[in-house]
Parts: C-alpha cells; sequence; structure tokens
C-alpha cells in the first residue's frame, strides 16, 4: 500500500512492508511497563526490526535533501571534527536512526556514536550515569517512566535557550508539532527533550465475529465489556481477553475509569491511594477479568504471547498499545488479518481514560557538546526526518502533528475500515488536555507499581482478596515511601 494507493498488489510500500516495523512497535507504552529502579521490566521494549528499505514511494510531504543525501562537495561542515556520543534502548526508531546517521555526519562533519542496549539495561545504565550528571554521553533517551525523576534531578539540560534563539532553532524546525511532549517538560513547562515516540492504548477485537454472532456491539463501557466476555468466552476455541504481566500499566487505567488514582494529585501529591474504595473494587474487576476470562497462564504473558494469542484467534480482546496490535492485520502472521478491529477502550462507571506512551531525546547535563548536541536532536525529530521515516521504513508511532494530520498517514492507517490514525490523535488529544497520565511519570512510580503487579497476582489468583490485597499494597507503599522521604497526607 503506497501513501496514496491502498492496493497492495500494484504498491511500493505494501502492507506486507508497512506492518514489518509496527511488529518492533514500542516499548510499548512502551514502556508502559516498569519496575523497581533497579530492575526495570523489559517487557515493552521490543528489539528493533530489520532496516532493509523498502522502495520509494511517492509522499505529499517533502522530504529535505539534507535528510536523504551527502551535501555537495565542498560545502561548509559546521561540525567537522566534532564526535557525538549517545544512547538509546533497541527499539524500532533508534535502529532507523542509526542506519541514517552517515546522512548526518556528511550534513555537518560530526561523526556519531549511538549506542544501543535492551531496554532494561539501558535504564539501568542511564540511571546510574545520569545520577552522577557525567558527560559520557552528549545526547540520550528520556524513558516515560523516568521521565520525572531523571528531569526533576535536574539531570537533563533545559532546551529553551535553544528554542528561543533563531540562529540555533529556525521557526519552521516547529517545536509545537508534537504530540505527548508534557512528557519531558518539568513543573514550569520547560522543555527538556522531545518525542520519538507516540503510542496510544486502544481496544483491539480479534473476533469481532464472535461479538456478532451473540447479537452484540463492540463493548464502550465496564458493563457492556463484562457481558460480551460472557457471551463470548471460549467460543471457538477463543479466550474473551487477553492481556500481558505489565498490570500496573493495564490496571492503572481501569482505575481511573472507577474514579480512583494511584496518587492523590500528581505529580505534587504522592500520597499513594491504593486502598480506596474505587481502588479495590477496579482490582476485583480486573482480577475477575483475568481469572474468568483470559488464556491460562495470563499472568506471565509477555507482550508477545499477548499478540501471539489473538493472532492465533486464541484470544478475543486486549487493552493495549498499537505497536502490539497493529500487526495482526499482517496476513503473513496472523490467522484474523481480516477481521480485527481496533476502538476506544470502554469507559469505566467514572470516566475514561486511555493511556498513551511517549520517550523522547534530550541532553544530559553534564555533556560536554549541547550546542552539537542539539543539532544532532533538530536533525533526528525534525519534520523531514520523520516523514523519511514513513515513506522508507514504515514508522506508525509519529509524534508530529504534521504526520498524524497528514491524508496520506491516515490513508496507511486504515485497518478493515477503521481509522487508526484518528483514534490514536483522539487518545493524544484526551491524554494531553486532562494530564491523567502525571502518575506515571513521577520520581516513584517504580516502587509501587511493583506493588501493583503483586496485588493482581494475588487477586487473580484468589490468594487474598481485593480488599486484602490492596490495603497491603497501600501498607507497603506508604512504608517504602516513608523510608525514602517522600512528603504524604498521612
Amino acid at each position: 500500500m503506497s501513501l496514496k494507493d491502498q492496493n497492495p498488489s500494484n504498491s511500493a510500500l505494501s502492507r506486507r512492508r508497512f506492518l514489518v516495523f509496527a511488529a518492533a512497535g514500542c516499548a510499548s507504552m512502551a514502556a508502559a511497563a516498569c519496575s523497581a529502579p533497579a530492575a526495570p521490566a523489559p517487557t515493552t521494549a521490543p528489539k528493533p526490526a530489520a532496516t532493509t528499505a523498502p522502495a520509494p514511494v511517492a509522499t505529499a510531504a517533502p522530504v529535505a535533501a539534507a535528510t536523504q543525501a551527502p551535501v555537495q562537495a565542498g560545502a561548509a561542515k559546521p561540525l567537522a571534527g566534532v564526535t557525538l556520543n549517545g544512547a538509546m534502548f533497541e527499539h524500532t526508531f533508534s535502529a532507523i536512526i542509526k542506519e541514517f546517521l552517515p546522512d548526518f555526519e556528511a550534513k555537518t562533519g560530526a561523526k556519531v556514536n549511538l549506542e544501543l542496549n535492551a531496554f532494561a539495561v539501558y535504564n539501568q545504565r542511564a540511571d546510574l550515569e545520569l545520577s552522577t550528571k557525567g558527560s559520557a554521553y552528549d545526547f540520550m533517551n528520556i524513558t516515560l517512566i523516568y521521565s520525572g525523576k531523571w528531569i526533576g534531578s535536574g539531570w537533563f539540560s533545559n532546551l529553551e535557550e535553544f528554542l528561543k534563539d533563531p540562529n540555533k532553532t529556525p521557526k519552521d524546525w516547529d517545536a509545537e508539532d508534537f504530540v505527548l511532549s508534557k512528557t519531558q517538560q518539568d513543573k514550569t513547562g520547560a522543555r527538556f527533550g522531545f518525542p520519538w515516540l507516540g503510542e496510544a492504548q486502544v481496544m483491539t477485537v480479534a473476533r469481532p465475529d464472535l461479538i456478532e454472532k451473540a447479537g452484540m456491539k463492540v463493548p464502550t463501557t465496564y458493563d457492556d465489556f463484562m457481558k460480551v466476555m460472557a457471551a463470548v468466552d471460549g467460543k471457538e476455541g477463543c479466550k474473551g481477553f487477553v492481556t500481558n504481566k505489565t498490570h500496573h500499566w493495564m490496571w492503572a487505567h481501569i482505575l481511573m475509569g472507577f474514579g480512583g488514582n494511584m496518587f492523590k494529585a500528581p505529580p505534587d501529591n504522592l500520597t499513594p491511594r491504593l486502598d480506596t474504595p474505587e481502588a479495590i473494587a477496579a482490582a476485583d474487576w480486573y482480577g475477575n477479568l483475568l481469572r474468568t476470562y483470559a488464556p491460562d497462564g495470563v499472568l506471565t504473558y509477555t507482550d508477545d504471547q499477548m499478540m501471539t494469542a489473538q493472532a492465533q484467534g486464541r484470544a478475543n480482546i486486549s487493552m493495549h498499545t498499537l505497536s502490539w496490535t497493529i500487526p495482526l492485520v499482517d496476513k503473513a502472521k496472523s490467522t484474523v488479518f481480516d477481521k480485527v478491529k481496533y476502538a476506544m477502550v470502554p469507559a469505566g462507571p467514572k470516566a475514561l481514560m486511555p493511556g498513551v506512551g511517549s520517550h523522547g531525546l534530550g541532553i544530559p547535563v553534564g555533556a560536554k557538546q549541547k550546542a552539537a548536541a542539539w543539532e544532532f536532536l533538530k536533525w533526528a525529530l525534525s519534520k523531514e526526518m520523520i516523514w523519511r521515516m514513513v515513506k522508507e521504513k514504515n514508522y506508525t508511532s509519529a509524534c508530529r502533528k504534521s504526520v498524524l494530520d497528514s491524508p496520506d498517514f491516515q490513508k496507511v492507517m486504515i485497518f478493515n475500515g477503521v481509522d487508526v490514525a484518528a483514534l490514536s490523535k483522539e487518545v493524544f488529544n484526551m491524554a494531553d488536555k486532562g494530564g491523567y497520565m502525571a502518575y506515571r511519570t513521577v520520581p516513584v512510580f517504580p516502587q509501587i507499581g511493583e506493588k501493583v503487579n503483586k496485588a493482581i497476582e494475588v487477586v487473580t489468583t484468589k490468594q487474598m482478596s481485593a480488599a486484602d490485597a490492596m490495603k497491603a499494597a497501600q501498607a507497603e507503599t506508604v512504608a517504602d515511601f516513608k523510608k525514602a522521604g517522600v512528603p504524604m497526607d498521612l
């Protein structure tokens, strides 16, 4: 499917090629997953897919020549002799950038060393390096679940000085063109990085035909969701629901749907709220869902196992990010490619708050070559580069509004009649306006997330009631926060 033609039989950008990179998708929310700082969970950081470039296709968005070919011989190279060192975790985006580095080097004269590690390894090393305010790296990834800690601790450079100087940042670079940019800002709105990943939590229905056969529709509320589960679970060997083991990601939005939150008023008031009536009701609802309607062993499922269960038609509905569900429309990998439907996650009795995930690039405060690093960030996150990734590498998680709004991009993102680009944008707008993802960027989130994971497991297996499990989680979190000196209203 080209950016102008959705017929894969006569297109350079076929649906098959488009899905290659989607399958490697985001650290789900990517790094939605997280554990304690000493050992962050790697479940949402897939390894990069192959980066063989497909044949060029037409696109309505012009791609600057500087991002595609070396400058002419004799042209000035402003960063000649400079060597930049950067670090990111393995992902589709970082793999593509690494492949395209020769273009930046040819344009500027700078040499770039980009170190890539697995998600957990990167976060461990980054946390240590940043905490010492070292100068080993000139640019680094800002991981969502650590952004509050890393930015709040003053470990990344304030980029406003570059943004306000027209000689350093031309107006057409357009710093306002990013979605989810608040995840790389401090409380004052100052920007310390810019997103390279945009992920929306959606409901993916692998077997909507089973719901139709039951005389029902894709659910839009929690009540309807459970009615659908009861009607379709086990039909044709397909369980009703599937998820992964990162409960602090999946359950958090169930919690908010019931009107609760993990903290009293994040990011300012971090008093934990795991033992409220709303939290207990959400844990009971979610534990029952996993126990009754999910496949055996779901408590240990990885993202890959979740996706495979849906692709093979063994599980029907998930509520995860698109990187892990768009591959379901790949005919070569999925038995349900022609059935899959995407929709907004269902609304709880009190609210509808689907999750979003975003990682960014920033400049460590200890970096010695900040001006040169900013030139790299401008290049890597430019409109031209993001469009090039979409056009040549089928990148689906763009953070530029101008890309998301483009009819060409939207055409590529229509699957089985659903405009997935529009669905993603709707989720982004909800999160931006609502500000409810603040809970995930606070410095102490990894600790509370660990307690949530444990609580959901014991509720699901009936080792403890929801009330007892959440009260225990609350007590353990409070004890941890007291040791860490976290102010609380207790």
